[in-house]
């Protein structure tokens, strides 16, 4: 018999709150975690649109505010809204592609984010409404298909990576030159080495130690550029539609809501795989919980000027590793990013790193998330041919606009800005496909495949 108080045992681990200072430190390690994949974002689409760096800054501040809301949204919820697990939300990576090709389709650049946030405000509100049925309809949503997906958002953003180590203008003398290569390849260096020979905590910010070690080896070199620290506040607020009121385009709108299905599809699979890590499995009444906290986010997201928020894997191998499970903890994190927005010359401290730094730590950054892609096609039974096929023509489509730009340049502007995007197209190629080869015309007692965290093989057949 247990000599512990019959009491101690009714919480859940899940709903356990630590003491302060290990739920700081928590807190914090799952901010170091995440930051670069939170501030990446909006340094890709803020480049884009050609912002100051002190409009950067603000960009990136708000996106860290937002990040912070909708991390409370998913962690304490209210309501029917909130998967109340460990679960951290933030800007998502798929959404940068689409969004880089409204901004290059926008004629007038200052247009450029209202047109994205208008088309995020739609894409949440509409993706809340759909939470109920697309918990539901996961089981058209394999690994074959989210691993596609997955695997096209890393690769479609590798070549920024490349871009930023070469420099931040194309057109300046030093664009590709040898110290720009030597420093991007350093900070890709000094991550791999943090990553390979430190344990725990320093491991899990080697990308974020990269990026400061990078920094400090470019200063010698004069690229490294202290004036938007110096020009921000200490304390501020993201100021509701700074850059303007939500501008709402229907073909800008349709791809965000493809950008939408992908973000509701990565978050089902990361909800499924957190609920078996923390030992609460996500059911159905879960996943739409947490599904109605990521899509409210996104919609609330554009009127502090941030993007749309989904899960961060990265974090739910952070609670496996450390088996802290306390949604609590992460909500601490939350806070700190809260923090973090509200102060912007914490925010601008990323604007001080040189692109080529920037540059180096991307292909970590960007070429992991591939890599996640990769892990989950593993599971995806891709011993069967239908499942190879589907991989083989989902990718294919999905890296034109990478490996031939101009492939639609006869098709209307507004198309152009779906078709441009390699994400929305090959997601939509994979999940069409996977409906005709794995189940139009199939026995639905046969049907192999039920949701995304299962392979597809020898499985019973649903209820």
């Amino acid at each position: 018999m247990s000599a512990h108080p019959a009491h101690e045992k009714s919480v859940h681990p899940v709903d356990e709150k630590l003491p302060a200072l290990k739920m700081a430190t928590s807190g914090l390690q799952h901010v170091a975690a995440m930051y670069a994949g939170v501030v990446a974002p909006p340094l890709i689409v803020g480049a884009a649109v050609g912002l100051s760096g002190t409009d950067l800054t603000f960009l990136t501040g708000a996106c860290l505010f937002t990040a912070g809301l909708a991390t409370f949204l998913q962690t304490l919820g209210i309501w029917k809204i909130g998967a109340r697990l460990p679960f951290v939300n933030g800007v998502t990576f798929a959404g940068v592609a689409p969004m880089t090709a409204i901004v290059a389709s926008a004629k007038d650049k200052s247009d450029a984010l209202p047109m994205i946030f208008g088309a995020v405000i739609v894409a949440g509100l509409l993706g809340f409404l759909a939470a109920p049925v697309f918990c539901k309809a996961v089981r058209f949503f394999p690994p074959v298909v989210t691993g596609t997906v997955i695997t096209l958002i890393g690769v479609s953003l590798l070549p920024v990576a490349f871009n930023w180590a070469q420099g931040p203008d194309p057109a300046a003398h030093d664009y590709g030159s040898t110290t720009n290569l030597a420093l991007a390849g350093l900070t890709l260096l000094i991550v791999l080495l943090l990553r390979r020979f430190t344990r725990g905590f320093v491991k899990q910010i080697a990308v974020l130690l990269g990026l400061v070690a990078g920094t400090l080896m470019a200063i010698p070199f004069g690229v490294t550029d202290f004036d938007p620290v110096a020009k921000a506040d200490l304390v501020g607020f993201p100021t509701p539609f700074h850059f303007g009121a939500p501008q709402f385009h229907i073909a800008a709108i349709l791809s965000m809501c493809v950008v939408m299905v992908v973000s509701m599809t990565e978050s089902t699979a990361d909800m499924l795989a957190l609920g078996e890590i923390v030992e609460r499995p996500a059911d159905e009444r879960t996943i739409a919980a947490g599904l109605r906290a990521d899509t409210l986010g996104s919609a609330l997201s554009p009127v502090f000027n941030g993007f749309m928020c989904s899960a961060f894997a990265q974090n739910i191998g952070l609670v496996a590793m450390t088996r802290i499970r306390s949604r609590f903890v992460v909500a601490a994190g939350g806070g700190f990013l809260v923090l973090m927005g509200l102060c912007p010359m914490a925010a601008s401290l990323i604007a001080v790193v040189p692109r080529p730094v920037l540059g180096g730590a991307g292909v970590v950054l960007f070429g992991s998330v591939a890599a996640s892609g990769i892990q989950t096609l593993v599971r995806a039974g891709l011993e069967r041919d239908n499942n190879v096929l589907i991989v083989a023509v989902s990718l294919a489509v999905g890296i034109i606009p990478i490996t031939a730009p101009g492939f639609y340049h006869a098709f209307p502007e507004t198309a152009r800005i779906v078709l441009d995007s390699g994400i929305s197209t090959g997601c939509v190629t994979a999940v069409l496909l996977n409906l005709v080869f794995n189940h139009l015309g199939r026995d639905p007692e046969a049907a192999d495949v039920t949701h995304p965290m299962e392979s597809g093989e020898e499985l019973a057949p649903a209820h």
